[in-house]
């Protein structure tokens, strides 16, 4: 297949879906307001990203942005960055999120939360309105207040849910690790932005086993000096947290029963949350988002790009420490039920998050490309085993879901189902390229580029490019852009991580081939290229070729050509993780032969090791990057913190295999 060829769709919307959707809606307003042709996706998306301030200014408009103090304008300042949004408006982002958008009401639930171990606990939006109102009490009785930080060591629960809108109520910053952190990666993150308050869970539940983390909490209150209190929250046993000096529990953390909900209006750009990269590198960095960009960024993605409103259930497998947490929680701003899983996604089986879809009766379930693969190699059939007649769409992302990946979606979940493929980043929280109910989806790709989002794909000299592989680019503003990098003064970190390639365009750090359709493929990370002869590749086309083997269970590529003190001028060195009983003698011919026409001779390894595991980042991801820099030379503490992976071991093991 040329790159230009059709490949097969595999959903398409019909016209009632088409004509009920909400963004045909608000198609219709741009066409009626701003005399716009905007018939097709395709239109709408330019003129979003050719009419930025009346794009944005109409999804305010259209989905219902609540002002305390109006704007003066939509765009005061263009430039990147430093773009300047809503100048003068105030609002929060917890008001938002807590009273029912129109066509909801009071007494629908506003959140489902589910643990491995099967307990079960809802609350309506009326309920949780009461219990933010007690949690907001308790963090003024504990003196937090505008511009404050509040942290989280704490997992995908209600209690972690109301304890980030009380803290956003007052216009307090949140923060929120994973309670399966490590000490220091918790403490790499949260030290740097001097938090006032601590909310911890005494432990957690994963793959059948519990895990007690108080004395992790007590190491973290010793190095976290700012904290004026910690609030105990009794997670996996009650009582848990009684007789620990200086926690409040979380009983009396919100034994406020009179307390009123209110709410404090903010800037547009006022701190909302921090979230952080993954610390693979170095230091995370800190990356602060605003009330007023995640308010407009997730109305517009959820609402236009995904159909969500009240009545729908969304859920996305997800911990506290990566994006799509806040993503998810967003659920609530437009007025849909959030379904929030806690545990593993593999226990006792494969099928746990299936029945559970089942059972609540999930709109739209979201994945990573990951889990997909593990039900795909595992050759699940969820469709076969439990009723899945109400998800209307898959989602996708943490890495390109491969050709098969749809294949099994479309064949194992249900023909009906739209594959929602997204990537977008941390950086933004949000995805860039994605889905809209009015566009097809192509096998093997993303269907489309998100509206107000200005993708492009450069070359190194930085024109656009279509049906070419370049870098990934924006080059126009987007409200959701951090208004800043924690402990960044003067901007430079900022401008390094983003901006310097191409002055004034945001340079994301992927590759993408954009088609002559207005699809996207994903083809990894731009800087862990494989530059081969000359050739150069993402490395997410390798794993598409590798994975795609039922003996393969994972894999990891190395290409070290270039690097100082590399065997023979460096190498491609390819580590796999094989099935029960493969023999790798059996598969490395099939492997090799499948690369060399797939991909060219020269992304044929030199080398393939087998290892038992392949390491990740705590989110999931595999770390490239941190082992091409230690096989370069970097040593290990400096090329990453052991904290930040998943399964520090692995990486040991992966390195020392290079260095056989």
């Amino acid at each position: 297949m040329t790159m230009s060829d059709q490949p097969e769709i595999l959903w398409q919307p019909d016209e009632e879906t088409v004509r009920r959707a909400r963004i045909t809606a608000f198609a219709q307003r741009v066409a009626r307001e701003h005399g716009a042709s905007v018939d097709d996706y395709d239109l709408l998306w330019q003129w979003s990203t050719d009419h930025v301030p009346e794009f944005w200014g109409t999804v305010v408009d259209h989905l219902g942005v609540r002002f305390h103090e109006q704007p003066r304008e939509v765009l005061a300042s263009s430039a990147m960055p430093g773009a300047s949004w809503f100048p003068g408006a105030t609002l929060n982002y917890a008001e938002h999120a807590l009273w029912p958008r129109e066509g909801g009401a009071d007494g629908d639930t506003a959140i489902v939360a589910v643990r491995e171990d099967g307990r079960r606990v809802a609350r309506t939006f009326g309920e949780l309105r009461a219990d933010v109102a007690r949690a907001r009490a308790g963090l003024v009785a504990l003196g937090v207040g505008f511009g404050d930080r509040v942290v989280a060591l704490s997992p995908n629960s209600v209690e972690t849910l109301v304890a980030f809108l009380a803290a956003s109520s007052l216009g307090a910053t949140w923060s929120s690790c994973s309670p399966d952190f490590g000490p220091r990666a918790v403490v790499d993150r949260f030290a740097q932005i001097e938090p006032s308050v601590l909310v911890a869970v005494d432990g957690y539940l994963y793959n059948g086993k519990s895990y007690d983390i108080r004395d992790t909490v007590g190491s973290l209150r010793a190095q976290l000096p700012t904290l004026s209190a910690v609030v105990g929250i009794d997670y996996l046993a009650d009582g848990a947290w009684a007789g620990h000096d200086g926690v409040v529990g979380w009983a009396s953390f919100t034994d406020h029963p009179d307390a009123e909900l209110a709410v404090d209006p903010v800037p547009f750009d006022h701190p909302l949350w921090i979230l952080y990269s993954s610390g693979t590198t170095g230091l995370p960095k800190g990356i602060v988002h605003s009330h007023g960009g995640i308010v407009v960024e997730h109305l517009k993605a959820l609402s236009l790009q995904h159909d969500l409103g009240p009545g729908d259930r969304f859920t996305w497998f997800t911990t506290t420490g990566w994006m799509m947490w806040n993503l998810l929680i967003s659920g609530l701003l437009v007025g849909t039920t959030v379904v929030a899983y806690d545990g593993s996604p593999g226990h006792p089986d494969l099928d746990v998050l299936w029945k559970m879809a089942a059972d609540e009766g999930v709109t739209l379930f979201g994945t990573s490309a990951s889990f997909v693969q593990s039900c795909l190699k595992a050759g699940l059939r969820p469709k076969d085993a439990f009723d899945l007649t109400a998800i209307r769409s898959v989602g996708s992302t943490g890495s390109p879901l491969s050709p098969e990946g749809f294949d099994w979606i479309r064949d194992a979940v249900g023909s009906h189902i739209q594959i929602a493929s997204v990537s977008g980043g941390t950086d933004t929280c949000a995805a860039f390229v994605g889905v809209a109910p009015t566009v097809p989806v192509w096998r093997g790709e993303i269907s489309c580029r998100a509206l107000g989002c200005a993708v492009e794909s450069f070359d190194p000299q930085g024109n656009p490019m279509i049906d070419e592989v370049g870098e990934l680019v924006i080059t126009q503003p987007m409200p959701s852009m951090p208004v800043m990098l924690w402990n960044d003064p003067d901007g430079s970190r900022m401008h390094e991580s983003y901006f310097e390639d191409f002055p004034g365009i945001w340079r994301h750090g992927d590759w993408i081939r954009i088609t002559p359709r207005g699809s996207c493929v994903i083809r990894g990370r731009s800087d862990s290229t494989l530059n081969r002869g000359g050739v150069r590749m993402g490395t997410a086309e390798f794993y598409e070729v590798v994975e795609s083997f039922d003996e393969v269970l994972d894999s990891l590529v190395i290409d070290t050509s270039g690097l100082e003190g590399a065997r023979d001028g460096g190498e491609l060195l390819c580590f796999l993780v094989l099935g029960e009983g493969v023999s790798f003698s059996d598969v490395e011919p099939q492997l090799k032969k499948a690369l060399r026409s797939q991909l060219s001779p020269r992304h044929v390894p030199d080398r393939f090791l087998v290892v038992e595991d392949i390491p990740r980042t705590l989110n999931g991801k595999k770390s490239e990057v941190p082992v091409k820099r230690i096989l370069a030379g970097t040593p290990v503490e400096k090329a990453v913190s052991k904290d930040a992976l998943r399964n520090p071991e692995a990486l040991e093991t992966v390195v020392a295999r290079a260095r056989d």
